[in-house]
């Protein structure tokens, strides 16, 4: 790495003041940064303690722990495909061949946009360059379907970008997540292309011709509030003639269904929680809150049943719709979730909780993870400031005893 330090000092002067790229010094710094560490110090005097921990680093590390999600996700994506030809014992090679052709560009586009929009506000406004979209870059993808056209994951990024971040003064400003409000975005302004029916990929060669539809296991649920029958045997018989058994229990956990591209395993989501809580990175309270209300949430609903989606275990809430992904690596966000320790606990039980009720009490819109996690994110500062206050009273009696 000798001679990539070198050649960035070797430019470093073209990019500060005086130097003929001047106002392009913070996208110069923003990659120094990434490859290297800072060689500041956050005073001149007294005695310094570094490591190469920084925000960049941080990042870096919850892309690390999605990078199960995504490899499976690009996986499952060609699996579909072969599944719905009738072909389910394809190779490897041609299996992630499709998957990494419908993948990679919404991938592409999403960082190449975003950080775009990102350098274009750094020169305006000669700030630096924000950290945040290493990891919204790549989340904006696996809570895509994969046939979602280039151009609105495009005009979604650029939507959540400014209004979602840019707008409140970029990285550790936002309220909202940026990642959801990209989606969000999407859902009501473009619900065809991302809610609904789960589309799965059947192309010949490189070139798709057609698309092949079918209920998503939340769908199936919310249709026995009509229809009267069990959700567990509506889901295990389900397959329309070409995947039968496709939602059992165990496919689900695994992730060996349609859906968004990162969200269908929760298998690869608890391994990515397991890297975030090892690394001290991801919040273990939020998770488990996040887990725990949405349980206690439909151990209550199964209780209450009055119909069949009420009665639906409780356990099945986990590997259905994209709660996993969310609680692993949206909910445990740091700038948008509860700060304080106890906060954490009610902002992941409210989360947990909400995120059910919606399922079962809105049929128009079956998920609920997403406008749970973005609903929370609005009431996150107000939970902090009633447990701040609480603990100053507490304090204080304490202080007059």
């Amino acid at each position: 790495m000798k001679f990539l330090r070198e050649a960035l000092d070797k430019v470093k002067p073209h990019f500060e003041k005086g130097g003929k790229w001047e106002k392009f010094y913070y996208i110069y710094e923003a990659h120094d940064t990434l490859l290297f560490a800072p060689n500041h110090t956050t005073n001149s005097k007294g005695v310094q303690i570094r490591d190469a921990m920084d925000m960049k680093r941080l990042m870096m590390t919850v892309i690390i722990a999605m990078i199960p999600c995504l490899l499976f996700g690009i996986y499952n994506v060609g699996y579909q495909h072969f599944l719905a030809i009738g072909q389910p014992d394809a190779g490897f090679g041609d299996i992630v061949l499709i998957g990494l052709i419908q993948v990679i560009p919404i991938l592409v586009v999403s960082y190449a946009v975003g950080l775009g929009t990102e350098f274009t506000f750094s020169v305006i406004r000669q700030h630096p360059i924000n950290e945040g979209f290493l990891v919204t870059g790549m989340l904006i993808p696996l809570v895509m379907p994969p046939d979602i056209p280039l151009w609105q994951v495009a005009l979604a990024t650029i939507f959540a970008v400014i209004i979602a971040k840019e707008a409140f003064g970029g990285t550790g400003m936002n309220i909202l997540n940026v990642a959801l409000t990209a989606r969000a975005f999407l859902y009501f302004a473009y619900p065809s292309q991302i809610s609904g029916d789960v589309w799965t990929y059947i192309g010949e060669g490189n070139k798709a011709i057609q698309g092949f539809t079918g209920a998503t296991p939340l769908a199936i649920g919310a249709e026995t509030v009509e229809n009267g029958k069990n959700v567990v045997a509506s889901l295990s018989a389900y397959g329309n003639g070409w995947a039968d058994g496709i939602y059992e229990f165990s496919n689900m956990f695994f992730g060996f269904m349609p859906g968004s591209i990162g969200e269908t395993s929760t298998l690869m989501c608890l391994i990515g929680a397991l890297i975030l809580i090892f690394t001290g990175v991801g919040s273990w309270k939020i998770m488990v809150s996040v887990i725990a209300g949405a349980l206690g949430a439909g151990f209550l609903l199964n209780g209450l049943a009055v119909n069949e989606f009420m009665a639906m275990p409780a356990h099945y809430h986990l590997v259905i719709g994209g709660l996993a992904f969310g609680t692993v690596y949206m909910a445990t966000d740091p700038v948008t979730a509860s700060q304080t320790e106890t906060g954490k606990w009610i902002y992941g039980l409210l989360i947990g909780i909400l995120t059910v009720v919606i399922r079962v009490f809105n049929p128009a819109y079956p998920e609920g993870i997403m406008l749970a996690i973005l609903f929370m994110n609005v009431f996150a500062p107000l939970i902090d400031h009633y447990v701040v206050i609480a603990n100053k009273k507490r304090r204080l009696q304490r202080a007059t005893v």
